[in-house]
């Protein structure tokens, strides 16, 4: 199940005897497990009916006892057993998966990585237990679910500000919407989230940021390509260059991409580019005509070099500032 679909069916005080939380993506499983906590039971009940265990504090003894046991003066009691891929012996907890208490409501937190549905264990977990695999967004998921995510909170957001704050928030979500609610404090219900907002509350500048500089780069615009450089290098925290090749690595194989499709129906390159609107099509498309597939190829092979340059992989660029490989590989691209 998705988690926005176990979390409406807690909220409709429909429960499982046993969730199965795992997966990559944390933000998920914390989302699924505090929901169940909030609505499982009330404030009154949880001091006798709900059990907090942590896997690398507990055996699978511990949490059976304590899901067999009944509910005091309550419909039903939970038990979260958190951090459950630290827990040794969590195989063994087959048996009570199999025969659940149904008075209790067990939730099995397991972070981090995905669980082995080919062993006994696994095999009884997905016959018997609500299961939620939390898998981390792609890059290109990040900017909607955060339009979505502001939208819960009554605010807009444009898709270039959505994509600004994809790109410097990065994909977990944890961190995403801890600083989305943050920007959510400072703004009245009803609001469109702007470059400028982002700017002022999170300290993303909406001049100087990458995507300013890949469309820069993507218009040859010599001058303000140059006027971002020098921002970055002057901020070289806000932009390491690892992450700026990264972003511009993604750009230029886009342009790549739609050189090969350009021919195609629109719904058909946006498909093949991972766009879910034609919002950002028609700067791939400009950038397509500064740029042939030829010196796109050139281009990529360029911010594969630089790359290995800012990680010390090439001994002719041992030594050399981040700020100077930015600057040359800039002059580079613009000049391809």
């Amino acid at each position: 199940m998705s988690y926005q679909a176990i979390i409406k069916e807690v909220k409709q005080k429909q429960f499982s005897p046993v969730y199965f939380l795992h997966g990559a993506e944390t933000y998920f499983i914390d989302q699924v497990a505090d929901a169940i906590e909030e609505h499982a039971l009330q404030e009154h009940e949880r001091a006798f009916n709900q059990t907090i265990l942590y896997g690398k504090e507990s055996t699978h003894l511990q949490v059976v006892d304590a899901a067999r046991r009944f509910p005091m003066m309550a419909e039903r009691q939970l038990v979260v057993l958190r951090e459950a891929q630290e827990m040794r012996s969590l195989k063994d907890l087959q048996t009570y998966i199999e025969q659940p208490t149904p008075s209790t409501v067990l939730v099995i937190c397991h972070k981090h990585k995905k669980l082995n549905f080919n062993s006994k264990f696994g095999k009884a977990v997905k016959a018997k237990a609500v299961v939620l695999e939390a898998k981390p967004l792609y890059d290109n998921q990040v900017p909607d679910w955060i339009a979505d995510y502001l939208k819960g909170k009554k605010l807009k957001v444009s898709p270039a500000a959505s994509a600004l704050l994809a790109e410097y928030l990065g994909g977990k979500l944890a961190k995403v919407s801890n600083e989305l609610d943050k920007l959510a404090l400072n703004i009245p219900a009803g609001s469109e989230v702007t470059e400028q907002l982002i700017e002022e509350h999170i300290g993303i500048s909406k001049d100087y940021n990458v995507f300013e500089f890949q469309k820069a780069l993507g218009q040859r615009n010599v001058q303000k390509a140059n006027r971002i450089v020098q921002y970055f290098i002057a901020n070289p925290r806000k932009n390491p260059l690892q992450v700026v090749i990264g972003s511009l690595y993604n750009y230029y194989s886009k342009i790549y991409i739609y050189h090969s499709v350009a021919r195609a129906t629109e719904q058909e390159i946006l498909k093949a580019l991972g766009l879910r609107s034609s919002f950002f099509l028609r700067e791939y498309r400009a950038a397509a005509r500064q740029f042939p597939m030829s010196q796109t190829q050139e281009v990529i092979n360029l911010l594969r070099q630089f790359d290995m340059k800012s990680k010390g992989a090439d001994y002719n660029a041992t030594g050399k500032p981040d700020g100077e490989l930015l600057k040359e590989m800039t002059w580079r691209i613009l000049h391809v």
